[in-house]
């Protein structure tokens, strides 16, 4: 039986976002993650952008036809991530509530808009806004 691929869409400019998306872990009973480079062009990226999802502002994990985005996808991650070693259990404990998982969604992607900008990284701007270039 075939495991269900489970797609992680994120800015893999992002060392922050890098980091996260390489030590998450899900359980192998609920499927297998690929991790997915946003600015590079595909079908789940023009499903995110037609979906009016903001890709500078939230990752975005598709499990079958669903798409969660932002704190959402970091809420699904944590309730079917693995809990073996320390950095997946504190992602778990952290991001098992939805509350707390927008919480503290909001603080962490502050501070990585505020790395991207120091790093003078350009934003993606999937949905094609003007003067949207930087962070």
């Amino acid at each position: 039986m075939a495991r269900e691929e489970i797609l992680l869409v994120y800015d893999k400019q992002c060392p922050a976002c890098d980091y996260y998306c390489q030590v998450v872990r899900i359980r192998e009973t609920v499927g297998e993650l690929k991790l997915m480079d946003a600015r590079k062009s595909s079908a789940v990226m023009d499903e995110i952008t037609s979906r009016g999802l903001d890709i500078d502002q939230g990752m975005v994990l598709r499990m079958g036809d669903r798409l969660y985005y932002g704190s959402d996808a970091i809420h699904a991650l944590a309730l079917i991530s693995s809990r073996s070693g320390v950095f997946n259990r504190l992602n778990y404990w952290m991001f098992k509530s939805r509350t707390l998982s927008h919480f503290f969604y909001l603080i962490l992607r502050f501070f990585r808009n505020l790395l991207l900008k120091l790093l003078r990284r350009t934003k993606i701007n999937n949905l094609r806004l003007e003067n949207n270039d930087r962070f």
